[in-house]
């Protein structure tokens, strides 16, 4: 347990059996009545964000967040297979879990599990990942960086555009944020 007035960005809370990130917070004193926190929480399992105030000195329980660096073995069935880097343990992380970052990982790609009572709850991807692209149409003579994109399909399987010259088989540097194309990679 933690009093409000001990909040900080990032720190992890339980309210009422949910898991909830401070996003930002302003403790505010006005001249007339009690001090109190103004909160921005992000529920760690689906994204929403809310606006919660808090009485200035109210306990809150904080939730410990466990982040582990694993590196993803391979898919069995519906489930990812994740390996502990320090422990060499292998845990199964369902899809619901890993969400949007299976567009983005291939085998022996690191990543960042972040656990909860050995509950997995996200996977945290680095920035960009390197990628094949496995499928585009040629490019035509002149095309250069400053023209168009073109659609391209990367050994994932997701869509991409990159810049008109780029050919298939080269390795692509991807952001795992938005999926947009960051250049060649060496």
């Amino acid at each position: 347990m933690a009093s409000t007035n001990d909040l900080k960005n990032g720190m992890t809370l339980d309210i009422d059996g949910q898991l909830w990130t401070v996003v930002e917070f302003q403790h505010v004193k006005p001249g007339k009545g009690p001090a109190f926190v103004r909160t921005k929480l992000k529920q760690v399992l689906t994204g929403k964000v809310v606006d919660k105030t808090f009485n200035a000195g109210v306990k809150v329980e904080i939730a410990i967040l466990e982040k582990r660096e694993m590196n993803f073995l391979y898919k069995e069935g519906e489930d990812f297979v994740f390996m502990d880097n320090k422990t060499f343990d292998q845990m199964n992380i369902s899809a619901a879990v890993v969400g949007e970052a299976s567009d983005y990982m291939l085998e022996n790609t690191e990543a960042i599990v972040a656990i909860h009572e050995n509950n997995p709850l996200y996977i945290e991807l680095p920035a960009s990942v390197v990628l094949t692209i496995t499928y585009t149409e040629p490019g035509l003579q002149g095309d250069r960086s400053s023209g168009g994109t073109k659609p391209a399909t990367v050994e994932t399987g997701i869509e991409i555009q990159v810049p008109l010259f780029i050919k298939q088989d080269e390795k692509v540097l991807v952001d795992t944020r938005d999926g947009s194309y960051q250049g060649r990679a060496n």
